[in-house]
């Protein structure tokens, strides 16, 4: 079972999964521009940006995380977002050896695991200081549909410099981050029963067969076989 909850950290959810009979089989975690802090079997991991869905392989064992508003890990965990595109990579990784291992013990110490890494995460937030502006500006331009040359003169910077802020950032350029939010958007209003032609016009697709090819390249998966979207 999957729950989620608002952190008390700006823009991130706490999240927990814990699966439950009968056995599960593999599961897909789409791309959402997102990064998260991952807790399993005791140990500390980071999810990176992900291009394509990732197929998980049915693990019977219980995972907490703490996903991060788009463009807000890199400043947090010290690494561009770019390194860790579409790889799960141990924390040890990214930061000294000791201090993952007191981490790792406060975060297992925890009554709830999830708290435990909610906890890490407000910590770290506290000693990096506050978001760019900037990277939330772009995340709410792509989110409502502009295009990534007016949002990059909106903001007052060059499509350069905007692509090497989104590779820093978010993993990856402007044009594939909002793709991936266009993708979250349309399943959104798919999920909450809103037809898939409608979908694919009010998100932004030029009909439903370009929707359907994009969720296919995304998810690896035609939109009615995600949970949640029906035949429509």
């Amino acid at each position: 079972m999957y729950t989620e909850r608002g952190s008390r950290l700006a823009g991130a959810v706490v999240w927990t999964v814990t699966p439950e009979p009968p056995a599960s089989g593999p599961g897909r975690v789409l791309p959402d521009g997102c990064m998260d802090l991952l807790w399993h079997e005791g140990r500390l991991l980071v999810a990176g940006p992900d291009t394509r869905a990732h197929v998980t392989d049915g693990d019977r064992s219980p995972w907490a995380g703490v996903r991060f508003f788009p463009g807000t890990a890199p400043t947090l965990l010290g690494v561009p977002a770019h390194e860790l595109r579409d790889r799960r990579v141990p924390l040890t990784d990214l930061w000294p050896a000791a201090e993952v291992r007191r981490l790792t013990a406060r975060v297992n110490a925890a009554a709830d695991p999830a708290d435990g890494l909610e906890q890490a995460a407000l910590g770290r937030a506290a000693d990096a200081g506050p978001p760019d502006p900037l990277l939330s500006g772009v995340v709410a331009a792509l989110e409502a549909g502009g295009p990534v040359a007016e949002t990059a003169d909106a903001l007052g910077i060059g499509a350069r410099r905007l692509h090497r802020r989104s590779l820093a950032a978010f993993g990856y350029g402007p044009k594939t981050l909002a793709r991936v939010l266009r993708l979250q958007r349309a399943l959104a209003l798919a999920r909450g029963g809103i037809p898939l032609a409608e979908t694919a016009a009010r998100a932004g697709y030029a009909d439903q067969a370009h929707l359907t090819r994009e969720v296919r390249e995304l998810a690896g998966v035609p939109p009615t076989e995600l949970p949640g979207v029906g035949p429509r």
